[in-house]
Parts: C-alpha cells; structure tokens; sequence
C-alpha cells in the first residue's frame, strides 16, 4: 500500500470523497519574496512525493501560482495524475458579491493551472471592499453590506458549471451555518474553523454533522507560527498530549493530528520541513482509547490563536459561540 492510499478517506454528503489528512498552505503577506514563493513550491513537492493528496489553498495567500507550479510538474515527472489530487480554495472577502465569485474562482484555476476545484469554500462570512479610502485606522478595509447568502448562491452555480466539485464554509458560526441551510439548494459539504483541545468547537461540530456538515480543523497544532495565544498557552508544550504522546512513542504534533482524525475532523496542518511533513503524515499506526481523546477533549477553554479581524474588529466578530 502506498503512502496516499493509506490516508482514510471522509465522505462529504454529495457523495465525493476527500482525504482526512491535508497539507495547509497558509500565507498572510500581500507581497510574498521569491524566497517565500520558492518555499511552498518545494513544501508541495515534497508533500506530493511523502503522499500528500490534500492541499488547502486560498486566493488570500497570494501563493496559488507557487503550488500550481509545483503540482505541474509532478504531474509531468508521472509521479501523480490530476485526479489523484484533492484541491482545494477559497473565495476571499472582496469578491463576496455574486457577479464576482465565478470570476474569482477562475482565477485561483488559472493560477493553480487547474480545470476545476475539488472544494471551493467562502473564506469568511464578512464581505469587504476593496476601495483605496476605505480603511480603518488599522489599515483594515472596511466591510460591506453584501449578504453571504446571496454569495452562497453564486458558488452553488459554481458547482453546476463544473468550475468546482463541491462547495464549504470557513468560520462560519452556528446562526451562520444555519442561515446558509435554510438557502441552499447544494448544502456546504465542510465547515473549515480553528480547531484544537484548546478550541474543540463541539456546538458547531454537533450542529455542522447533524446537518451532514463536516468541520475542517486549520491550526490544528496550536498555531505554533503565531506563538502563544493571548493567555500565554502554547499547545505544543501541553504536558497531557506530551504524557500521550510519549506512551505512543509519538510525537506531539502526531497526537494532535491523531485527536482530529479519531474525531472524525479533517485535518490540515502546515510544514514546508519535509522531515516534520513526514512526521504529520505518519499518524496511521496508532489509536488513543476513549479516556485519552476524552482527557484531550477536557483541555478546552474556547482559547484562539487566530485573532484575525477580516473588515471588522475581532470583538464584534461572533465567531462560534451558541447563538
């Protein structure tokens, strides 16, 4: 059996398949050196040789055209065919209105030098312009009065133009998720949010998989690139996971991606090391009980690492919580 067929698979609820274990992507400069572009294309290449099949990508992280490039030339070495590969992107928050999603998605195919998506997901649930004057003190731009719903119409005619297989949400709240329900006439196969023991999301989860919904967990270690969140926690350094981690002769990063599996999440975390790449994808052979995956999901204290404020101020962004 070879490396990518060993990953287990989730079913979305249209039917298609997508590997539970995937390679993040993430970027946030608006300008990336050619050093930062060369680091993602050789972090692809190295992940599709270790097995990865799962990229999470995003027209936000400006580095589409890196792993294009990447994804290119594997497929020219023989080494993976197209639809061997699971892809996905998103809609950033500047293209929320309608007449703009299909234009954007076109874009993130031509610079990924694809025919079509496996997964297209509104990045957020908060619509943004583009306008020079329009910023805050911050230097943020200002958001808009375009309804995510009217978005989600637009990306369901993605679907059937078959610019994309399937469609998600990314931190979308509860009151969102169920909006999107009531107008949907193609349901969002995912919900991508943060997610880890100290952020399990389990309200969301519950209502996301009552509704056929599967949560995509992205900083699922913790975050580690952005350090310790605002109550000084570094995951990483959890001497619970530590404990589990040793019995498996694992290590930490390993049992958090595992926690995620076991739960049923998909799961993306991010490395252009390819030595830690091969240590992630090296999850396959171990199973925590029930009392270790409870004792992990007892660590949560709603804490997040990702403080983004995308047109409005994290404060008055209500992210996951009950409505």
């Amino acid at each position: 059996m070879s490396a990518s067929t060993s990953v287990k698979m989730v079913k979305f609820n249209n039917g298609q398949q997508y590997p539970i274990l995937g390679l993040g992507t993430w970027q946030t400069k608006p300008e990336l050196k050619e050093s930062e572009q060369t680091e993602i294309y050789d972090a692809v290449k190295s992940a599709i040789d270790i097995g990865y099949r799962h990229f999470d990508c995003a027209a936000f992280y400006n580095n589409e055209n890196s792993i294009g490039k990447a994804i290119a030339e594997k497929i020219e070495e023989g080494v993976i065919k197209r639809e061997e590969l699971y892809i996905t992107s998103k809609l950033w928050n500047n293209k929320h209105k309608p007449k703009d999603v299909e234009v954007a998605l076109k874009n993130s195919l031509k610079l990924l030098g694809l025919d079509y998506l496996d997964l297209y997901l509104i990045h957020w649930p908060v619509a943004t312009t583009e306008h020079p004057i329009a910023k805050d003190s911050e230097g943020w731009y200002i958001g808009t009065d375009d309804s995510y719903l009217d978005t989600w119409k637009a990306m369901e005619q993605c679907v059937q133009s078959g610019l994309t297989k399937s469609i998600g949400i990314s931190n979308f709240n509860i009151k969102q998720t169920k909006e999107i329900l009531e107008i949907a006439t193609i349901k969002p196969v995912v919900n991508q949010v943060e997610n880890h023991p100290y952020l399990t999301q389990n309200k969301l989860k519950e209502v996301c998989e009552s509704n056929g919904i599967l949560l995509t967990a992205y900083g699922p270690l913790g975050s580690p690139y952005r350090g310790a969140n605002s109550e000084g926690l570094v995951l990483l350094e959890e001497p619970i996971i530590k404990k589990i981690a040793d019995k498996y002769k694992k290590t930490n990063a390993q049992v958090l991606i595992r926690f995620q599996v076991q739960r049923g999440v998909i799961v993306i975390p991010k490395s252009s090391n390819p030595e830690r790449q091969k240590e992630n994808f090296n999850v396959w052979d171990f199973e925590m009980s029930k009392e270790e995956m409870d004792l992990l999901e007892s660590l949560n204290q709603n804490l997040r690492y990702v403080l983004f404020k995308p047109g409005m101020h994290l404060k008055d962004y209500p992210f996951n919580e009950e409505p």
